[in-house]
């Protein structure tokens, strides 16, 4: 007997009968123009946007177009890219990681706290505590089937806590010695932009290949997808999930502690709403809700875009920061309707 064909491959070529042929078994059927049009709307969509605005706005402010600014602005949006990067991992496999925000400021006080010994313990410790808490994330919506958005609110709660804790209720700020190793990484200069862009640029790199070039990243798709057809795949649903909060954990307090190299202290106050500024880059970037669907540059295109709609209100001046929110939310909800129709779209072709 001939084993079943896998997934995705089709069957082994035998003759047929003239005609209409079918679509091989096990082969998607192939996409359409109209198809191929909408998804890539939905995918790079922002980046038409982004250079739109960019375009614009260089023209209409003449100091938005400098090298000076562009350095500013890309190594501002590099905390944020690094911990939406992980969100947009979790939100592939359909879930939710609040929890971000608090373990990115964590990170960032047990760096500094770290840092009189050095640079590896400014990195690992915050790299194995927030770590630890993505896992725990991961296991509890892996194993114990709970809701993402419940046991990430718990966290959030959590390592704000913690943080509290650590430092006296805010009263302890820690400091980074200067001109240190760990004060480099996040102050030094690579031809002018500054090293915590270089990190996301190479971090997101690296998540470009899992994500599209990997067994990994390809389960991923699948849960996000259905995770009960993923189970009967007998794809690693459940290690899948605990590792993409993982990898979110991590992400936050690396983001966190390289945030702290660069003010040179570990702040108690940063990061708040951070979580749900990633969210709305993610989602903005081409990366569904629901799951299933989402590329790591879409995302990168959305923290752009947010930078760049900040830097755009401290041109004019006459804003203040708060007509930020209201941008990113009208961004938000245009993209998402955007995104319902696009679906629909692709599923009626």
């Amino acid at each position: 007997m001939n084993p079943t064909p896998a997934l995705g491959l089709s069957e082994p070529a035998t003759a047929r009968p003239e005609g209409p042929a079918a679509p091989p078994a096990g082969r998607a059927p192939a996409t359409t123009g109209r198809e191929r049009l909408l998804s890539l709307v939905q995918r790079q969509g922002v980046l038409a946007v982004l250079l739109a605005v960019v375009l614009v706005s260089s023209f209409v402010y003449p100091t938005f177009g400098t090298l000076d600014n562009a350095r500013g602005v890309t190594v501002q949006a590099s905390f944020l890219a690094i911990v939406a990067l992980g969100m947009t991992l979790v939100i592939i496999t359909g879930g939710i990681d609040l929890s971000v925000g608090s373990v990115f400021a964590l990170g960032g006080v047990l760096a500094a706290w770290a840092s009189q010994w050095g640079i590896v313990p400014a990195l690992l410790l915050p790299l194995v505590v927030c770590g630890a808490i993505g896992t725990v994330n991961g296991l509890l919506v892996a194993k114990a089937g709970m809701a993402p958005f419940i046991v990430t609110l718990a966290s959030l709660l959590a390592a704000r806590g913690l943080l509290l804790a650590i430092t006296h209720e805010g009263a302890t700020t820690y400091l980074v010695p200067r001109h240190s190793a760990f004060a480099e990484l996040g102050q030094g200069t690579v031809w002018g932009f500054g090293h915590p862009l270089i990190v996301a640029l190479a971090l997101f790199g690296l998540g470009g290949v899992l994500l599209q070039r990997t067994s990994f990243g390809q389960t991923l798709f699948a849960v996000g997808g259905s995770s009960d057809a993923a189970t009967l795949m007998g794809l690693p649903v459940a290690r899948a999930k605990v590792t993409v909060y993982l990898l979110s954990g991590l992400l936050a307090g690396l983001a966190g502690a390289i945030n702290a190299a660069r003010l040179s202290s570990g702040v108690t106050i940063v990061g708040v709403g951070m979580e749900l500024d990633a969210i709305s880059a993610v989602v903005i970037g081409g990366t569904l809700l629901v799951g299933g669907a989402g590329t790591v540059s879409g995302t990168l295109w959305g923290v752009l875009l947010l930078a760049v709609i900040q830097n755009l209100i401290n041109q004019i001046g006459s804003l203040n920061s708060s007509y930020q929110s209201v941008v990113s939310g009208g961004f938000l909800i245009l993209v998402v309707v955007a995104q319902r129709y696009l679906v629909r779209g692709r599923r009626t072709t």
